[in-house]
């Protein structure tokens, strides 16, 4: 999905840098998901069960708002 390439790029050009290893090594798990359950986390359709990746998946989508 060229959406969730965009917001993907945005973010990792943003903040990647700044996220500690665990966030690092979260965001991999984040982008092996499949697209449908990674673009339902971003859109918030549902939430995904893990806490720390959640959390990630909020500072994802707070960094594509800020960009819109």
């Amino acid at each position: 999905m060229r959406e969730l390439d965009a917001v993907l790029q945005a973010f990792l050009e943003e903040a990647y840098d700044d996220l500690s290893d665990d966030d690092k090594s979260r965001l991999l798990v984040i982008l092996d998901l499949p697209d449908p359950e990674l673009y339902g986390y971003l859109v918030r359709r549902h939430e995904p069960e893990d806490p720390d990746i959640a959390r990630l998946i909020s500072r994802i989508r707070q960094a594509s708002s800020a960009r819109t």
